[in-house]
């Protein structure tokens, strides 16, 4: 089937950008003086990867809040970590997203 093959390997290429984003920054010291500028890094680090159309990275405000230590910074976790991705692959296009799954406590990856 036509763009059978190219919506796979995006699908596979997606996986790869999200589950790269998250094991590269999971323990990055995060605070809100620098969630703003850690998301920005984080999209740009993916943006420069083959394949990726756009990325949208967003670091959850309240459990950042929860988590701060006394010296106002903690590190990032799975629970405050939100991230998009699209990826085209020879004009076929997928769209994966990377969210924390409360009920698994888990962070889970899907196409969108």
């Amino acid at each position: 089937m036509v763009g059978e093959k190219e919506r796979e390997k995006a699908a596979f290429e997606a996986g790869i950008k999200l589950g790269a984003l998250f094991h590269q920054f999971i323990g990055t010291p995060v605070s809100f003086e620098n969630v703003e500028i850690l998301e920005k890094a984080m999209e740009s680090c993916v943006k420069l990867q083959p394949f990726v159309a756009d990325v949208k990275v967003k670091i959850n405000r309240e459990k950042l809040k929860e988590k701060l230590s006394s010296f106002n910074y903690t590190s990032l976790t799975g629970e405050m970590l939100e991230a998009w991705v699209k990826v085209e692959v020879e004009g076929e296009a997928v769209s994966a997203h990377l969210r924390w799954d409360e009920e698994k406590r888990y962070p889970l990856m899907s196409l969108e």
